[in-house]
């Protein structure tokens, strides 16, 4: 027909609907989004690192996935039995000494104390944290749900990285099917989603790493307790672009305040700024190409939308999202060497 002929020759029209049709086809099952989120994020994490090892050692990639998913369990387990526990105390106590600083600020209030009480008030800091408390609590009710997809994504990726050729071959067989052109059109987007999304978000992941380490041992050396919490705040923090540095400096000053007074303020502000710097002018420029840096107007913006459309992950997967339809649209092209490799 004319009409299909015409269709399937104009190429924009045409993957664009290809497109719609995912997109729509992820709304109608956007409960098993999770699962498929976890699932990219471990088997692209596991391709990136499985190749990097194999650089420096020539093992074979089954034998290579094996020993990584035996030791990925085995951390598991020890954080399950022995670390979970001490993170769950260590949480307490610090929201404990944060909510007793504030209410029981000293009476010899200088003019820094009286600005920082005037901030909390007219921006409503305590009803953010409270509301902040109540997402994680009930996160925390749907943690069955959460650990049946990580689990089920786990043994997605797993399968994946032992059996990635003959997935792969499989995979083909499609591109030469009665529907060739629309699944070339998913192999399109497959490609260049790994070449956007996944590239930021590995991105996100490095640079929460370095952030969490650097700043984990500055606060070591003011003195800070409760390290490990800490620290997991922090790389989930430093998860969320830019936003994420202002977020975790809150916390961060009221246990300074309480454990040093201002000076130790004063001492937090320095850190983050220089680790800050350090993340946008040595690792930034290292790790992500400039073609994918966005103002930090436009940061924001993509972070209000996608909370509002994805939630919290919103604030994780966010800049990756927008990345790959920027790309897309040609208004930022991401040019990398990183494919659906076979």
């Amino acid at each position: 027909m004319p009409i299909i002929q015409n269709f399937l020759k104009n190429t924009i029209i045409r993957r664009w609907s290809v497109l719609l049709l995912i997109s729509l086809m992820l709304f109608i099952f956007k409960s098993i989004l999770p699962t498929i989120l976890f699932t990219f994020i471990f088997t692209y994490l596991m391709l990136r690192f499985t190749r990097f090892i194999q650089i420096y050692v020539k093992i074979s990639t089954n034998v290579l996935t094996i020993i990584i998913y035996l030791f990925i369990l085995f951390l598991i387990y020890m954080a399950v039995t022995k670390y979970v526990p001490i993170f769950i105390n260590q949480t307490l106590d610090i929201l404990h000494s944060m909510i007793s600083f504030y209410k029981n600020i000293p009476k010899e209030q200088n003019d820094s104390i009286i600005m920082l009480q005037n901030f909390i008030d007219k921006n409503n800091i305590v009803k953010h944290i409270q509301e902040g408390l109540l997402i994680i609590l009930g996160y925390l009710q749907n943690l069955g749900k959460i650990t049946i997809s990580f689990s089920i994504a786990f043994l997605l990726s797993f399968f994946f990285m032992i059996e990635k050729n003959k997935v792969i071959s499989f995979s083909k067989l499609f591109l030469k099917s009665n529907f060739a052109w629309f699944f070339k059109d998913i192999y399109y987007f497959s490609n260049k989603f790994v070449n956007t999304f996944g590239i930021v978000l590995e991105t996100q992941f490095v640079i929460a790493f370095f952030n969490t380490i650097l700043t984990t041992i500055a606060l070591a050396l003011l003195g800070f307790s409760k390290l490990f919490s800490l620290s997991i705040m922090i790389f989930i923090l430093s998860l969320v672009p830019v936003a994420g540095v202002i977020m975790s400096f809150i916390p961060l000053s009221f246990i300074a305040y309480s454990q040093g007074g201002m000076k130790h303020v004063f001492y937090i502000i320095v850190t983050i700024l220089i680790i800050h710097m350090f993340e946008s002018y040595v690792l930034n420029p290292k790790l992500l190409s400039k073609k994918t840096e966005l103002p930090i107007f436009y940061t924001f913006v993509i972070l209000l939308i996608s909370d509002w459309l994805f939630g919290v992950w919103g604030l994780i997967v966010g800049i990756p999202i927008f990345t790959f339809l920027f790309d897309l649209l040609g208004v930022k092209k991401i040019t990398d060497n990183t494919k659906l490799k076979h």
